[in-house]
C-alpha cells in the first residue's frame, strides 16, 4: 500500500520527509518500546507509535523505517521534523489511537510484522 493511501485511511497528515511514491507498505509494527522495535526485520515496515521524540527518529533510522505513523494526535516538534528530513522518514501524524490505526491498516489489507 503507498504512503499516501495510508495517511487517507487514517484520516493523517504526511510530515518530515516527502512521500515516495513508489514506495510499498506491505507491514505494520505498533510499539512505544523502541528496544522492541530494534528486534525485528523492518523491511517494507510502517511503524505506529506514539512517541514523539527524536528517539523515535534514530531507532527508526537503525531499523531501516521508511514510515512512522504518530498517533493519539501527537505533534512532532521542529527538531523532530527537521531530523526525519534528514535522515529521509516520512512522518504521517494522525488524532486516532493506535489501536484504531493498527485495527484500519490491518482490514485494508496490511500484515502484521509477525
Amino acid at each position: 500500500m503507498k504512503i499516501e493511501e495510508i495517511a487517507k485511511l487514517i484520516d493523517g497528515e504526511i510530515v518530515g520527509a516527502p512521500a515516495d511514491d513508489s514506495y510499498e507498505v506491505k507491514k505494520a509494527f505498533a510499539s512505544d518500546l523502541m528496544s522492541d522495535v530494534l528486534r525485528f526485520s523492518m523491511e517494507e515496515t510502517v511503524l505506529i507509535t506514539g512517541l514523539c521524540n527524536n528517539q523515535t527518529m534514530r531507532t527508526s533510522e537503525m531499523s531501516d523505517l521508511r514510515v512512522v505513523i504518530i498517533g493519539r494526535d501527537k505533534q512532532p516538534d521542529e527538531d523532530m521534523l527537521e531530523l526525519a528530513e534528514e535522515i529521509d522518514i516520512t512522518l504521517i501524524k494522525s488524532k486516532f489511537s493506535i489501536f484504531k490505526i493498527s485495527g484500519i491498516l490491518y482490514e485494508a489489507g496490511i500484515q502484521p510484522l509477525y
